[in-house]
């Protein structure tokens, strides 16, 4: 029989030892972030419990030349996504500068699959000819980093139900519109993998460090597809 020491031990074991399991498989993996619901679904003949989790939704949109950008354009893409305006005054100056410097930060093959997304919360205002002047005027790198204007309300509901980041007018605001400081990390299967203050140093070593872990991340991931579709 084991003793009272003999028992803890044991206790201790059977409650860590699921945490050392997800350590030593998942400690290399970014959680995913939003809504998600279990369902039950068939493999190998049984019935098992899956979790879905929810996906950056369809957009369609124009780009900073005035062409059509839809979410088919970034199809097995990393994205970085924010809101801004070219007017505000306040954190957009900010968190453009600090997207530029990520940009330049991650200028090279290992990042070819990242794509940062800008969205104009005015869009009556930032008309493609607007957020072109204003994208030379960050010496956005374009073929990666598009500036997104369209219709007012598309971009409204993407940002609520799509990033569940605030972007809408607002009276009360400072230039008449309210959108978040936070930077949004999005994997190739659309599901968010992290927040970030666009505005702070901080914030934004955090992004270019969970973007690394994640393009691994997505590396190991074809690797084990590939694996599969060999065996069938």
């Amino acid at each position: 029989m084991l003793g009272g020491i003999g028992l803890f031990v044991l206790s201790l074991f059977v409650f860590f030892s699921p945490l050392l399991g997800l350590v030593k498989h998942k400690f290399n993996f970014l959680p995913i972030l939003g809504p998600k619901e279990t369902v039950l679904v068939e493999r190998d003949g049984k019935m098992v419990v899956d979790t879905i989790y929810a996906e950056v939704p369809h957009f369609a949109f124009i780009d900073q030349f005035g062409r059509p950008f839809t979410d088919k354009q970034v199809e097995g893409k990393v994205l970085v996504v924010d809101f801004f305006f070219t007017r505000c005054t306040t954190i957009c100056p900010k968190m453009s500068v600090q997207m530029q410097q990520l940009q330049l930060k991650l200028n090279d093959e290992a990042y070819n699959d990242v794509v940062f997304l800008s969205h104009t919360v005015d869009p009556e205002h930032d008309t493609p000819e607007v957020l072109n002047a204003y994208a030379r005027k960050l010496q956005a790198d374009t073929a990666r980093w598009k500036f997104l204007t369209g219709n007012k309300a598309d971009i409204y509901l993407q940002g609520a139900e799509g990033y569940y980041l605030a972007a809408r007018e607002d009276v009360l605001a400072e230039g008449g519109f309210l959108h978040s400081e936070k930077f949004v990390l999005v994997d190739k299967q659309r599901h968010i993998r992290g927040y970030y203050d666009g505005t702070t140093a901080e914030g934004m070593n955090a992004l270019a460090a969970d973007l690394k872990m994640l393009l691994k991340e997505e590396r190991i991931k074809a690797a084990e597809a590939e694996r599969a579709r060999r065996k069938q």
